[in-house]
């Protein structure tokens, strides 16, 4: 049997983030993700640059860091970071979402790299960015040429879910574009950030690391293959028998990937190298991960940068970034980065694995000191502009410009009729648009046909003058949708006018039944009341046999319209019946402490079940049956409140997904319908004014309090965008989200006046 629960019992998940939101709203809150110190990675270093430019330069902005953690090595993080993600550890993901979320962040960045995540190609990050509601901006360290399947449907997820793409270089953005098809408007260029100190100190700094009287060329990072650092100690014997002095300096600790495979086999490999070439002398290792302070210095101390990367994909090096701003001469392969910031002679490209160009290179730059001094003048001045000021003030601007304010307008007096008449011809209401445009290509469905023939006994008087004509072209749609042979309502209707299918879904065949109970109450003609009900009276045993839980509760609400008018029919009174005794059954399995709901998972048009209930349990006088009503509704209310206060509906990326907190995304018009009319028989039942609250919440979704401050429906012409998707609008311009924006302003209105 069903018991009312203990209000302490909601959604125990979705309380606890939401007592995490902050007491004192900063100007802009922002969830930073990434590496971070002490981490010994690229990533965590730039993360931590990140954090460090926006405090200097926004201290009113709040940085909530997010830092990844290597599964098999424990990491103490600095105190700024307030949450670690455990690489592949799918519940780290997913909390930090409801942390993020909790927190009420505007903005959440992400630093992208495929290896720092875990699962196939980092899949494991879609686990949190679907789970989020803020706009994402997604730094990309890397945009492959030649991404493998799991690349590019990782980076498709991104896309999709991204706001914004920051690239750093141009080669990115190009790719983007041409690869992954990515939008040109949702791509920014930020150039890597750098360290902003004086040009020409190399002498002050030579001393500290034993360089004095040396001419130094540097590489660093974490050691790995791919750096080609074989191909400079092989063209050391050439450099070295014309400068005696000369000292290759290779600093950075060895990959911990790398380390973890072989230790230092490759480490070992190298030194063993200089030694078969006689050069051991000219190579000074340092093996280990300096901070930044320590690793400034030593780049300072060096005249020449060298990175002879063996790929030409690499789109990004802050190695590189880092060598220009401290003004060195590069001498590079032509990698992707390489290329765009040593352009117009900011360096020296040399060919991939190419020692001989590489010793030639040093050798002219080492004996002349005015090209040597030319380069370095050069790349520091290249760089002024990529400085971490720069960076902030430009980073500061993206996030300002997609940040979210959500805001609504009033109720309208009217809302007009020009949108709906447009994807209305003389069969019915056309499903799809193409923004404004109606789409012929999918035709016609009776689930949309349904719904504009409810639309019909709902319209002011000024608009059923413009439109009235269209109730007898939507009865008979629906009339013709009967197939007596099958005993069930078909669906799909091509624009030639020939059906696509013998029998529609249950959920196609219970709307329909809603719509004819609905005509036998409220047409506006006595003919088409008779006609509806003649109809439903024929048609409508077929949900006795219903399963879909929406088709159940659709037929109920066809059923209650019909029992309005004749309180003995027996049909709808069985179907009645039935539909709770069904409904309070799956309820009763499917149930939590932390889940009043009828199924494990959410799906679409959600508050009409409750409705159900509370139009079943007053018509039959059964209390069990209308709290059980009230009780989901108000649990699926709550789970459709954002921790800002304002409504959001379970979007379709929820779909499936079991005893799940639902996801943000994609939110559609249909939601608000069916939580206006479901509240308002709940005010009906209850006399809470809480109800009328839940209502207007829900409408105000329509102008712009939502998740990305976008205004969907338009009341001077009465038309509806198709939702809100992580990028903001669905441009579309379908039938039911129309029809859903029609039904709620007038169900909205309805209930304030009843109210009043």
């Amino acid at each position: 049997m069903y018991e009312a629960p203990d209000r302490t019992s909601f959604d125990e998940g979705l309380e606890a983030c939401r007592s995490l939101r902050p007491t004192v709203a900063p100007s802009l809150r922002l969830a930073l993700i990434g590496g971070f110190l002490p981490r010994r990675c690229g990533i965590a270093t730039f993360t931590a640059d990140i954090h460090a430019s926006l405090r200097a330069a926004a201290p009113e902005v709040a940085v909530d860091v997010y830092a990844m953690a290597p599964a098999a090595t424990p990491t103490i993080f600095d105190p700024v970071v307030c949450a670690a993600i455990t690489e592949g550890d799918t519940d780290s993901f997913i909390d930090t979402a409801k942390q993020i979320e909790a927190s009420c962040a505007d903005i959440v960045w992400l630093q992208h790299e495929f290896g720092l995540f875990g699962g196939l190609a980092g899949d494991m990050v879609l686990e949190l960015v679907d789970r989020v509601s803020a706009p994402l901006i997604v730094t990309l360290h890397t945009v492959l040429a030649e991404p493998d399947a799991d690349q590019r449907r990782v980076m498709g997820r991104l896309i999709a879910r991204a706001t914004k793409l920051v690239v750093m270089s141009e080669r990115s953005r190009d790719l983007l574009r041409s690869v992954y098809r990515a939008d040109d408007d949702q791509i920014a260029m930020i150039a890597h950030g750098v360290p902003d100190r004086p040009f020409g100190r190399a002498s002050q700094f030579k001393p500290r690391f034993g360089f004095a009287g040396k001419q130094v060329a540097l590489t660093f990072g974490l050691l790995s293959p791919g750096k080609g650092i074989e191909a400079v100690i092989e063209a050391l014997p050439v450099i070295v028998e014309d400068h005696p002095d000369f000292l290759y300096c290779i600093a950075g600790a060895t990959h911990p990937n790398l380390l973890a495979q072989e230790g230092e086999a490759y480490r070992d490999r190298l030194e063993a190298l200089a030694v078969s070439l006689g050069v051991e002398a000219h190579v000074r290792w340092i093996n280990a991960f300096l901070d930044t302070d320590d690793l400034l210095d030593l780049i300072e101390a060096a005249d020449i940068y060298v990175t002879p990367y063996t790929g030409a994909q690499q789109s990004t090096s802050g190695t590189l970034s880092y060598a220009m701003a401290l003004g060195k001469a590069v001498i590079s392969t032509p990698y992707v980065h390489a290329v765009e910031l040593l352009a117009d002679d900011h360096g020296v490209l040399v060919p991939f694995n190419d020692s001989e160009a590489i010793a030639n290179e040093i050798r002219y730059l080492l004996g002349d000191t005015d090209r040597l001094l030319t380069l370095q003048r050069r790349a520091y001045d290249r760089s002024r502009d990529m400085i971490w000021p720069v960076f902030a003030e430009r980073t500061c601007a993206l996030i300002a410009e997609n940040r979210v304010l959500p805001k609504a307008a009033p109720i309208p007096d009217r809302i007009g009729i020009d949108g709906f008449l447009r994807i209305c011809d003389d069969t019915g209401i056309l499903q799809h648009s193409v923004h404004m445009i109606p789409d012929r290509a999918h035709g016609y469905c009776v689930d949309d046909n349904a719904r504009a023939l409810m639309l019909m006994h709902r319209l002011d008087d000024d608009a059923f003058r413009r439109c009235g004509q269209l109730t007898s072209v939507f009865a008979a749609f629906v009339q013709h949708a009967w197939n007596p042979d099958r005993a069930e309502f078909r669906n799909f209707m091509g624009f030639g006018r020939d059906w696509l299918e013998d029998v529609g879904s249950e959920d196609s065949c219970g709307r329909t039944l809603w719509a004819l109970g609905a005509t036998a109450r409220d047409a506006r003609e006595p003919g088409q009341r008779l006609w509806a009900h003649e109809l439903f009276e024929r048609t409508a045993a077929s949900a006795l046999d219903f399963r879909s839980p929406r088709a159940i509760a659709f037929a109920m609400l066809g059923a209650d319209f019909v029992l309005a008018t004749h309180p003995e029919h027996d049909l709808a009174n069985r179907i009645l019946r039935s539909g709770a005794d069904r409904l309070m059954t799956l309820y009763e399995v499917a149930a939590r402490p932390n889940w009043r709901w009828f199924e494990p998972v959410l799906a679409y048009d959600n508050c009409r079940l409750p409705e159900a209930m509370l139009r079943a349990g007053v018509r039959m006088e059964r209390a069990d049956i209308t709290a059980c009503g009230v009780d989901t509704l108000r649990w699926i209310n709550d789970a459709q409140i954002s921790p800002d206060g304002y409504y959001r509906p379970v979007g379709s990326d929820s779909f499936g997904h079991d005893y799940e907190i639902p996801r943000p995304f994609d939110q559609q018009p249909l939601e608000i319908w069916a939580a206006i009319d479901a509240a308002s028989v709940a005010y009906d039942v209850t006399g809470d004014d809480i109800w009328l609250t839940h209502a207007q919440r829900a409408y105000e979704w329509f102008s712009g309090r939502n998740d990305r401050g976008v205004i969907v429906g338009d009341p001077l012409t009465g038309t509806s965008r198709d939702g809100i998707n992580p990028r903001g609008l669905n441009l579309n311009e379908g039938a039911e989200s129309v029809l859903a924006y029609q039904h709620a302003t007038y169900a909205i209105r309805d209930f304030i006046r009843k109210v009043d």
